[in-house]
């Protein structure tokens, strides 16, 4: 996958270590910093202490060392947040150069008005140019196949090894530039400019430095700012009351104050958290379009998936023999594979396989019999193969009773029952005859994806109803839908009704998810809260949805959802974190202020810190250090587990409220008695 060559080897990734070091350093840029309120904040009292400090050196203050210990420490607490986040960046800046190797010039076969073919830059293509792309050659750029049919090696892009079929018309026509044509030729009409592309959309999504900010993410900063505001006028207020009392103190000890009560610890991680959430989908090799689509995967109520090539393999195949009174399966095996050589669709293919792993059949070599094979065509819906006075052919049950007729023959009643009940099912019967008799028939059905009903009863552990969409008749939709397990279908679906259903479930204040890979899905894709278009989908697909999954498995949403929790998680319980962790520091800093002149503010000092100086000092050093501790879970995130909103809420405020309350009394502890056996203050 593109995840297992773009990840890197472990969370501390020394190159990506050293780049957010650089990075972090150049991202104290006002204009930079100006984007995080509360850090911006931190980083103007870092200015005026360092101003002040200069002071202190050319005045020789007795302080100095104390001013700056405390000078140093705010300055690495800003340098800590923006480490945070370019650790973030820097993973997907490592995806992002994994696929520009990808990203190569290649040249083109571009198709002239007369027919002739010109061998130009792939830079130069424009929307609407046709190519020719031959086995071997890489495809230009993005477009739709409009004649032929080829495998193509799409691991530039996926990293999986398995070839695909692209083939003209249907839902299956989209192809990237970049990826490689391994057999056969196709003509593709260019659908992106240079510089538009697919894979150039790629690169710049997971590039986190360009992502934008979520509505969530934009309150939670205004959240933040109003706090950074209210703390900062309770300071700038606090030194008059302090120097009507007697005990005036230095602007380090105040910004100290100041730094250590404002939410400086999701404030530090909160970019790292919404850059971290959409790295974790490339992870999974699922490209989200905006950090908006995330978040609503958090909160999905509704599914809905297209039948073909989402929840079923996307082609009919063969999946039972049955034979006509009289005649054994093993006869009825062999007449269908030979009547099937000639036939190249998916399904004529499936029948070949079929017969050769359930009852050893392998392809034989016809040619000394001079065999006369009968090709499969839509007007006659029958293939065949004539050869030593056998005449066999394979087709629709009403093609081949009408064969039969014209042959002397006729349908049995056992077969025309075979017939029915396989169409009541939801599958297509095939009849089998040779000669003038009716030799059985060829069950093909929907291939419903493997472990996909386990995941769907996981999607519905978590809340999530799942609702199948399709144009089939409602006789196989049912069929599907139980196979499947799915929670209800929509069955003759027009891509209207698809957008109805989706208002509908929004009407009644759902967020919806759909996934799909037609161009008929592209209207639902596009009105989703979460929109998942396959990558093996139409360019009209992954243009109408927010998110492209690459894998294209439709149950990913599973992980989506997962993901988008994570990210209102983490954001969540490091902001439940970091306003609880305050208690210890008014504790701390405090009675370390007015102690002296207040002696009954002692009973505050309940940690028992050895001077005021070293409880000023162990707040903003443990300030600083928890913003780097909390890195890994920022970049990770909480873990989700299946449980009620309720339960959630209880299990988050215990370990993160409560631990918020708990972990900074007992960190500054232990950095107070770290400086007082070094004696630093």
């Amino acid at each position: 996958m593109l995840v297992k060559e773009a990840k890197p080897k472990s969370l501390w990734d020394a190159k990506i270590v050293r780049t957010a070091l650089i990075d972090a350093l150049v991202k104290l840029h006002p204009r930079t910093m100006m984007r995080n309120p509360v850090m911006f904040v931190v980083e103007i009292g870092s200015v005026v202490t360092s101003v002040l400090l200069a002071k202190d050196l050319v005045r020789g203050s007795g302080s100095f060392g104390f001013d700056l210990q405390i000078t140093l420490w705010l300055w690495f607490t800003v340098l800590f947040a923006n480490f945070a986040e370019a650790m973030a960046e820097g993973r997907g800046k490592a995806q992002a150069e994994t696929l520009r190797r990808a990203k190569s010039e290649t040249m083109a076969n571009r198709l002239l008005p007369d027919g002739r073919a010109e061998t130009v830059s792939g830079s130069k293509l424009r929307v609407g140019d046709l190519v020719v792309c031959c086995a071997g050659e890489v495809i230009p750029g993005d477009g739709d196949v409009v004649e032929g049919v080829a495998s193509v090696d799409e691991s530039a892009i996926t990293g999986e090894s398995a070839p695909v079929i692209r083939e003209a018309g249907g839902d299956r026509s989209a192809v990237t530039g970049g990826t490689r044509v391994l057999s056969d030729q196709i003509k593709v009409k260019i659908s992106s400019n240079p510089g538009e592309t697919f894979l150039d959309r790629m690169i710049a999504l997971v590039e986190g430095a360009e992502r934008q900010k979520t509505p969530n993410e934009i309150a939670l900063n205004i959240l933040l700012a109003g706090l950074t505001i209210v703390f900062l006028l309770a300071v700038v207020t606090l030194q008059p009351f302090a120097i009507y009392s007697g005990s005036p103190q230095t602007v380090f000890v105040l910004v100290s104050l100041l730094v250590c009560l404002i939410p400086t610890t999701i404030g530090g991680l909160l970019s790292a958290i919404g850059i971290a959430g959409m790295d974790r989908l490339v992870q999974h090799n699922v490209l989200a379009m905006s950090g908006r689509a995330v978040e609503a995967a958090g909160d999905v109520d509704t599914l809905l998936l297209d039948k073909t090539g989402t929840i079923t393999l996307g082609n009919r195949q063969a999946s039972e023999f049955i034979a006509a009174p009289g005649v054994s399966n093993d006869q009825v095996a062999d007449a269908a594979q030979l009547s099937s050589l000639p036939d190249e669709t998916p399904e004529g293919r499936s029948i070949v396989v079929l017969a050769k792993e359930k009852y050893g059949l392998r392809g034989r070599d016809l040619t000394a019999h001079q065999a006369q094979f009968v090709p499969f065509t839509a007007q006659t819906r029958m293939s065949g193969v004539n050869f030593d006075g056998r005449v066999i052919r394979k087709g629709a049950a009403d093609a081949i009773e009408r064969y039969l007729k014209e042959n002397g023959g006729y349908l049995p009643k056992e077969v025309q029952a075979t017939v029915e009940t396989i169409a009541r099912s939801g599958g297509t019967p095939l009849v089998v005859a040779e000669n003038n008799r009716a030799l059985g028939v060829i069950h093909l059905k929907d291939i419903v994806k493997g472990g996909i009903r386990e995941r769907f009863a996981q999607l519905r552990a978590m809340g999530i109803k799942t609702v199948m969409i399709t144009g089939d008749n409602p006789l196989t939709a049912a069929a599907i839908a139980r196979e499947a397990g799915v929670d209800d279908f929509l069955a003759q679906a027009t891509p209207k009704d698809k957008m109805d259903l989706i208002k509908k479930e929004q009407s009644q204040g759902k967020l919806v998810a759909m996934t799909g890979d037609g161009t008929n899905d592209a209207p639902a894709l596009a009105q989703a809260d979460v929109g998942v278009a396959m990558n093996t989908g139409t360019q009209a697909a992954k243009e109408a949805g927010n998110m492209v999954d690459l894998d294209s498995n439709p149950t990913k949403l599973l992980e989506i959802v997962e993901i988008g929790k994570q990210l209102l998680m983490t954001r969540g319980s490091l902001t439940t974190f970091s306003i609880a962790n305050d208690v210890a520091k008014y504790f701390a800093i405090i009675p370390a202020m007015f102690a002296g002149t207040f002696p009954v503010l002692n009973a505050l000092n309940i940690m028992h810190l050895a001077t005021p100086q070293s409880a000023v000092l162990s707040a903003v050093i443990f300030n600083a250090l928890i913003i780097i501790a909390l890195i890994p879970l920022a970049l990770r995130g909480v873990q989700y587990k299946a449980m009620s909103a309720a339960a959630l809420l209880r299990r988050n405020l215990w370990v993160y409220g409560a631990g918020g309350v708990i972990v900074p009394f007992i960190g500054i502890k232990i950095i107070d008695l770290i400086i007082r056996a070094l004696r630093l203050a």
